[in-house]
């Protein structure tokens, strides 16, 4: 199977599709892997606890998604719903990265 990735609008049959779509998803997975890095330098670099929780921040990173959403014609009230997940995903992952840290 030939791996060059085409982009969708040069896509003529559905192997190259899934080619792009599964090469996709691994460049997702690059990208959660340095966002949760982020979560970990947060749970290192925040000293208190009870601040990992963060609504106004919460609130503001899924605005910014539906924000992108809307300007790229991507369904935003599912992508709100992702990000929802992701965002306490993130949190809680934070919080277990702060205890870590700290046993």
């Amino acid at each position: 199977m030939d791996d060059t990735i085409k982009l969708p609008e040069d896509c003529t049959d559905m192997s190259e599709v899934r080619v792009g779509v599964d090469t996709t998803d691994r460049q997702l997975m690059e990208l959660l892997d340095r966002r949760f890095a982020y979560m970990r330098a947060a749970a290192r670099i925040k000293t208190d606890r009870n601040v990992v929780r963060d609504e106004i921040r919460k609130a503001q990173v899924i605005g910014n998604a539906v924000t992108d959403a809307d300007a790229r014609a991507l369904p935003s009230e599912k992508i709100a719903e992702i990000w929802e997940l992701l965002v306490e995903t993130s949190i809680a992952y934070e919080l277990e990265e702060w205890d870590r840290i700290r046993a």
